[in-house]
């Protein structure tokens, strides 16, 4: 469909996004919603996939729940096809899906809690990113469309995890640049390295982390009058605030000859860093 001057940046796009039905994923699904995309949407939790279904409100003809596993590739194809097979294409692929570490550093874990923490971080951050990317990858070179990779400035930067998170988003980094030279000149590959956000982010259940969200982190940092030592400090902290990077990466009118980028929305990391002051572990 041709853009009108009135349309918005994805009119008559089709995306598919994992982990898209809460946080970040979420946020992302309606925002693409209401630039005018259909989105299909993949997640575990069928509770979540109708709250986001219900949330569409007067686009709720163009989103479509699809109940999934990232670390099944059958999944990740069944999602691709039902995509397809209601929407007729498939224009856009957020990679999203993800679980975080709580910090936990190599101090605190048995050799054996590491090693369950990598299998199940690295199945889901990267793995399911490598199987989103072969499911979609011949869809995505049919309409010559792109993929945004939900990074973090863990992908850049120390301490925004513990050791096992910042190895996987590291990974994630190298899977944008690789895919970026592979899929070129058919398919645009980036990706958008988030900071700190108020989200149900939950941790790996190899280290009963399932129960916590990075929202009750936020919490008790507000409770304490904390604010993060980021340049932008005020800036926003709800998913919300994060969406329109990937708005942009995706519209092929604003961004056509970008890809392998990363683009940083992280409150100016990279020229302070994460504290003031020196620390680390407690050894």
């Amino acid at each position: 469909m041709a853009p009108t001057a009135n349309s918005g940046w994805l009119e008559g796009d089709v995306a598919l996004i994992t982990g898209g039905a809460s946080g970040l994923g979420r946020a992302v699904a309606l925002r693409y919603l209401a630039e005018g995309a259909s989105v299909a949407v993949m997640d575990r939790d069928r509770g979540r996939l109708d709250a986001v279904v219900s949330a569409a409100g007067e686009h709720v003809d163009r989103v479509l729940p699809v109940p999934g596993d990232v670390r099944s590739p059958d999944d990740l194809h069944a999602a691709v096809a039902s995509a397809v097979d209601r929407f007729g294409k498939l224009d856009i692929l957020v990679p999203n899906a993800g679980i975080w570490d709580y910090h936990r550093s190599v101090t605190r874990l048995t050799g054996h809690e590491l090693a369950a923490a990598f299998d199940e971080i690295f199945a889901v951050n990267v793995k399911g990113y490598l199987l989103a990317v072969e499911a979609a990858w011949r869809e995505l070179v049919a309409t010559r469309g792109s993929i945004i990779m939900t990074l973090s400035n863990s992908s850049f930067h120390t301490n925004g995890g513990g050791p096992v998170y910042t190895a996987s988003k590291h990974a994630c980094l190298g899977l944008v640049r690789e895919f970026a030279y592979e899929l070129a000149p058919k398919v645009r590959v980036n990706g958008v390295a988030c900071g700190g956000m108020r989200t149900q982010l939950r941790g790996p259940e190899s280290l009963g982390l399932e129960g916590r969200s990075i929202a009750d982190s936020f919490a008790r940092s507000e409770a304490a009058g904390e604010r993060p030592h980021v340049p932008l400090y005020d800036a926003g902290v709800e998913p919300e605030d994060f969406t329109g990077t990937y708005v942009l990466l995706a519209s092929r009118r604003n961004s056509s000859n970008i890809t392998g980028a990363v683009v940083p929305v992280d409150g100016g990391i990279a020229v302070r860093g994460f504290r003031t002051s020196a620390g680390g572990a407690d050894l």
